[in-house]
């Protein structure tokens, strides 16, 4: 979880790799209106919001019951993680911290995204850290992105930090 540019869709790639389960970019379930929107410079609405949460918690809810995946998600608010914590399914957060700065200096390299980096400022006035009791931790991921699933990677493995990250249940 993070905002735009922190790298979610690479570390939770290699992550997912690393871990030998799915992974999915919960970008590729915006429907078309809430691409276009975004594209045009205008943050989505919680009304815009509520069928894709739904679409991406059906995803972690099948991904669970084949034994766990890995999903790249903004889940800048705390009732959007809740949303995504379907009853059966242990959803584990990485929040991926970075610097606005240096997201900026991301996104305005990107080439073909959907996310103008007009909309960066909404993504961290929206941002809500994770919050006691929410099973996750939080790493930096202004590093490169082999460093950042380093980091990641000992953040999973720390058994204190709430519920089994995904695969972990399956590796002994």
């Amino acid at each position: 979880m993070g905002v735009s540019g922190c790298g979610k869709t690479s570390v939770g790639r290699r992550l997912a790799h690393r871990l030998g389960v799915p992974f999915a970019d919960a970008d590729d379930l915006h429907s078309a209106a809430n691409r276009a929107k975004m594209a045009s410079g205008r943050p989505l609405d919680d009304a815009d919001r509520r069928p894709w949460l739904s679409a991406l918690a059906r995803w972690i809810r099948a991904a669970a019951e084949r034994g766990g995946g890995v999903m790249a998600c903004s889940a800048l608010r705390r009732d959007y993680r809740d949303r995504l914590r379907p009853p059966g399914a242990e959803v584990w957060f990485l929040h991926l911290s970075l610097d606005p700065a240096v997201a900026r200096e991301r996104i305005s390299a990107r080439r073909g995204h959907f996310m103008p980096p007009e909309l960066l400022d909404s993504q961290y006035r929206l941002l809500e850290p994770l919050q006691r009791g929410e099973p996750g931790a939080t790493v930096d991921a202004s590093g490169g992105t082999e460093e950042t699933v380093e980091a990641a990677l000992r953040a999973l493995a720390r058994p204190s930090r709430g519920p089994a990250p995904p695969g972990r249940r399956h590796r002994s």
